[in-house]
């Protein structure tokens, strides 16, 4: 086999940044002389997280649509046409062996025009639900690799492979103890923890309900770990100025294998490497997907542990109704936890980034 380049496209969010990163890695350590190129999104986290791992990335200015706001997609085909083209040129001047896409905007541009080209494409699709880019290039993709069965309602049935989501290490291989991680946050090892996390932007309206109820919490006896994303930061340090004590509240957690392990209950948004990492952490979940994802494919993620019994979910318009109740209800119920633990620990795949290597070098062959 000739040397092995790889390009892996998309980004957005953490949730698609993070498993691309572990794919590249998991390569890099199989195929140690493995050219490997991110192409993302101009303005996108991940021009900055990717060049933190090691990686070279390229960015196209490019953006998704707009759901809650439609006015703003008036320049979406001109960046969709530009876009197409500036991935034409970097696959010439690449010479990819292999183009993967692991959801986000640079993803459909840098797919289809490879797909044009005859460069091989493989498709990680990280949710039970797919999204109508990835159910238009699926039909060319040599490889689908999925995290939830029934997928056969949007691939090809002979181009599926189910590998779960690809997580960081550091999640993979935890091993903190419960009093471990609570004395990481400078947090009582004894008390009843509960992790409110919207993923690495945050989360408005989980933010604003556990804002409101926070007094509530307290006098019920839990502390909390809040982490925030930037914009809610400033808000939530204040409101919880008066406990710092209890209430920890961060922009962003480095040290998640610290805050599952410290976790008696996550109060989360239902994203795909959300779900594969609390899989893996084995922690009682209650889900707030986020209603303007494509298709609403969060609740669809939701609802395939909600259906296990491994997470009960609250829709985000009922949450400051709901909420503080559905904690109390799971925290005072210590048999419905241990139900859970044991059904997300089943359901996780701790070896997605190595699964998905393994089908990469099957189509470079």
């Amino acid at each position: 086999m000739k040397k092995l380049k790889v390009i892996i496209a998309g980004g957005g969010t953490g949730g698609h940044i993070f498993p691309a990163v572990a794919v590249a890695h998991a390569l890099r350590s199989q195929q140690p002389d493995v050219e490997i190129l991110f192409v993302g999104a101009l303005g996108r986290m991940e021009m900055e997280k990717v060049p933190q791992e090691g990686f070279q990335i390229i960015g196209l200015n490019i953006a998704g649509f707009n759901r809650s706001n439609l006015l703003s997609n008036w320049s979406l085909p001109y960046k969709l046409i530009t876009s197409r083209i500036k991935a034409r040129r970097i696959i010439r001047s690449f010479g990819p062996t292999v183009v993967m896409g692991v959801g986000g905007y640079a993803s459909f541009p840098m797919l289809s025009a490879a797909q044009g080209m005859g460069i091989p494409t493989l498709i990680q699709e990280q949710n039970s639900y797919a999204g109508k880019s990835n159910k238009i290039l699926g039909r060319g993709a040599q490889s689908v690799c999925v995290a939830y069965t029934g997928m056969e309602r949007f691939f090809p049935a002979g181009k599926i492979t189910l590998t779960g989501n690809p997580v960081r290490k550091i999640i993979s291989r935890m091993s903190a103890t419960a009093q471990e991680g609570k004395k990481h946050f400078g947090l009582d090892p004894e008390k009843f923890t509960i992790l409110v996390t919207g993923g690495s932007l945050g989360a408005k309206t989980i933010n604003q309900t556990i804002d409101a109820g926070l007094e509530n919490l307290l006098e019920l006896g839990y502390q909390i770990i809040w982490q925030t994303g930037k914009p809610y930061f400033p808000q939530a340090s204040m409101r919880a100025g008066n406990w710092a004590d209890r209430v920890k509240t961060l922009e962003f957690i480095r040290e998640m294998d610290k805050a599952y392990a410290a976790a008696d209950l996550i109060v989360s948004r239902a994203g795909a490497l959300a779900i594969a990492e609390i899989c893996i952490a084995a922690r009682p979940v209650i889900f707030i997907p986020y209603p303007f994802a494509a298709e609403n494919h969060q609740e669809s993620n939701a609802m395939s542990l909600v259906e296990k019994a491994a997470a009960t979910m609250i829709k985000d318009n009922e949450a400051g109704d709901k909420l503080i109740t559905e904690i109390q209800r799971i925290a005072g119920n210590a048999d419905l936890r241990a139900e859970m633990k044991q059904n997300l620990a089943s359901l996780a795949i701790k070896d997605a980034d190595e699964r998905i290597v393994e089908k990469i070098l099957e189509i470079a062959r």
